[in-house]
């Protein structure tokens, strides 16, 4: 009898949510970086070094969610000596802030194959809500994601001195990403 009750309690209770899936990343396959107009011309540059921890079914956007934490020192680009000025106290200053970190908290479908998460950018000691506009292919267990965000380098303190204004480095930065997952949950 005790189990019979407990049967009807959980189909009263209704369906239980269903776990959002765990995705491995698939570093060498993927890219983030970022993009900015520099003295009139496109600069841009790749992270070598960052981890996502991402949980996400597009049927249950509610339990969905991605950490994302970058190692700031492992920018690169095909210009050295502006990697060093981004690394250095005008720029991202790892010596203090080695890391950056966005949190999602939320997920929206656009329709078809598009999705904005939303979320929380840390960077140089700032943290600000950013949109990140995206795309996802899932095939089996594989999925592939891009997407592209605009956020102000000066919402983050980025840029002093003679970096500060809008030349010759744009105020407005597109963090780019280029993801492939393999399903592992």
């Amino acid at each position: 009898m005790k189990k019979l009750l407990v049967a009807i309690a959980m189909l009263l209770a209704g369906p239980m949510p269903a776990a959002a899936a765990s995705w491995t990343v698939d570093y060498a396959k993927s890219h983030l970086g970022f993009q900015v107009q520099w003295s009139g011309e496109a600069f841009t540059a790749a992270f070598k070094t960052w981890k996502a921890d991402i949980t996400f079914d597009p049927a249950d956007l509610a339990h969905a969610h991605a950490v994302v934490t970058i190692d700031l020192a492992s920018e690169a680009s095909d210009a050295a000596d502006n990697d060093e000025g981004l690394k250095g106290p005008e720029g991202f200053r790892v010596s203090k802030f080695p890391t950056a970190v966005f949190e999602t908290s939320g997920f929206a479908s656009k329709g078809g194959n598009a999705y904005v998460a939303t979320g929380t950018l840390s960077l140089h000691g700032a943290k600000r809500p950013v949109s990140l506009p995206f795309t996802l292919t899932i095939t089996g267990n594989q999925a592939h994601m891009t997407g592209k965000a605009a956020v102000l380098r000066t919402d983050f303190g980025l840029g002093t001195g003679d970096w500060a204004g809008e030349t010759p480095i744009a105020h407005q930065v597109f963090i780019t990403i280029d993801l492939t997952a393999t399903k592992s949950g």
